[in-house]
């Protein structure tokens, strides 16, 4: 029994839910952007972290957490809040768009001899984003800064230890900790030597705890849980299980799902993520999914996506023909880094802007489709898919996954999932048991008889992928 919080700080804004304890029911909720530093009014790469203690003072203000019991913490992946040995910053936060890092992920892979080796060592493979990758990065362009760090948080960590008085333990979650590049989830232990090998030296490590224990309590007798990345928040507060897989629809797109074991992929296709509940979520991202559409509605002229969609829906299954390889960033499943998008098919009878609507949806779904196969090929089960982003709201996308995905597919309400999966965590750790809680209000769309249909439309696919780039998946 009783009442808890969940506070997801996102790299823009600050949201908190409060929520009975036992059923989930969200009884209040506040909001805050967070400042931006940016002249333009995009994301800095650099942010002070007191910004974010900003941003939750404002989201709390009016007495909202009045008569809570614990809180949880879900915020942004990837960020680094390096501190000295006082604990205080060498430096702004390194934040997760931050993209000066690329040729330090490089080097990384070259220091260790190969993506197969970060692979088996961590189950991530070095991107620009990864905090070991920023600590390359820091060590090469700031090394006076990289020589005073002391120690090494993540955004959540570091707001639970300002949360609970700055004590002289510090902790972190499996979740936060998997996607470092220095912790792995299939042995549960931190790599130090990979530390060393991207900053120059060692620097202490929060604590991983479990996913039900306490962080630690206030003086005031709040209950602070561990906290967790907002992935991992997000797929606790949707009530993900086994057999569940969950694709987000952004710019790019990922397709990850809950497994009871770490996928160590040699080709670092997969990233071997830990789960908030001592599972594990192996992820799979692509290059292009929503920038698919948007290509497509500039090219046709049409003003937004939903006039996309309604253009789609005009044309048939299999776009009369037309096969829209989306490759238009390159890809990373399949890993064609410099590949360009292609369109095959053309006829006099398929050049209309609805079968190319059609094909702009089936191609961005069939891509996301491979990286659910890369899954599914590893033992994963996929039961169900739940559709993330504002493009799974479009009647042509709810009309195309189920068939083309094979299984049914659940489109979420529009909620705070992120803070509500840290409220339930909360919960977790207040009363020593996972709380059950009713699961999202949704649509679900069952691939039906028009299962047979979309697996033609899958085989067109890939055959025009493989004409294409032999050998690629």
């Amino acid at each position: 029994m009783g009442i808890v919080a969940g506070l997801d700080s996102s790299p823009d804004f600050t949201r908190i839910v409060v929520c009975d304890a036992d059923t989930g029911a969200v009884l209040k909720q506040g909001y805050a952007p967070h400042p931006t530093e940016n002249p333009d009014g995009g994301r800095p790469s650099d942010v002070d972290p007191q910004a974010w203690l900003l941003s939750l003072g404002e989201a709390a203000g009016g007495g909202l957490l009045e008569g809570v019991q614990a809180i949880g913490v879900s915020a942004q992946q990837n960020a680094v809040v390096p501190l000295d040995q006082h604990g205080n910053t060498v430096r702004p936060a390194l934040v997760g768009n931050d993209r000066r890092a690329q040729v330090a992920a490089a080097d990384l892979i070259d220091g260790l001899g190969s993506r197969e080796a970060w692979a088996q060592a961590v189950g991530v493979v070095p991107q620009a984003a990864h905090p070991v990758t920023k600590l390359r990065w820091l060590a090469k362009t700031e090394p006076e800064a990289a020589q005073r760090v002391a120690a090494l948080m993540q955004a959540h960590d570091w707001l639970v230890w300002q949360l609970l008085g700055r004590p002289a333990r510090r902790t972190t979650d499996r979740g936060g900790a998997s996607g470092t590049g220095y912790w792995s989830a299939a042995t549960g232990s931190y790599r130090p030597d990979l530390v060393e090998l991207a900053l120059g030296h060692q620097a202490m490590l929060p604590e991983v705890i479990g996913p039900a224990e306490a962080a630690g309590t206030t003086p005031e007798g709040l209950l602070i849980s561990a906290g967790t990345g907002e992935t991992m928040a997000a797929a606790f507060g949707l009530g993900v299980q086994q057999g569940d897989a969950v694709v987000s629809l952004g710019a790019s797109g990922s397709v990850m799902a809950v497994h009871h074991e770490a996928l160590v992929d040699a080709s670092g296709t997969i990233t071997s993520l830990a789960d908030a509940t001592g599972m594990h979520l192996p992820v799979v991202h692509t290059l292009n999914a929503v920038r698919v559409l948007r290509g497509a509605a500039e090219m046709l002229g049409v003003p937004d996506l939903e006039g996309l969609s309604e253009l789609a829906m005009k044309s048939t299954p299999g776009a009369h023909g037309l096969v829209l390889l989306p490759y238009l960033e390159g890809e990373k499943t399949p890993n064609l880094p410099h590949a360009a998008g292609t369109l095959t098919g053309l006829r006099r009878e398929s050049m209309r802007p609805e079968h190319l609507a059609r094909a702009a949806f089936e191609g961005m779904l069939c891509g996301l489709g491979d990286a659910l196969d890369v899954l599914r090929g590893r033992g994963v089960e996929v039961r169900r898919v739940f559709l993330l982003g504002a493009a799974a709201e479009l009647p042509a996308v709810q009309a195309a996954a189920p068939m083309l995905f094979g299984t049914q597919v659940v489109v979420p309400q529009p909620a705070d999932y992120a803070a509500i999966g840290a409220a339930r965590q909360a919960a977790w750790a207040l009363n020593g048991q996972l709380p059950y809680w009713q699961g999202a209000s949704a649509q679900v769309f069952e691939p039906g008889e028009e299962h047979a249909v979309g697996q033609a439309v899958r085989q067109q696919y890939r055959t025009v992928r493989e004409q294409t780039h032999p050998g690629a998946l």
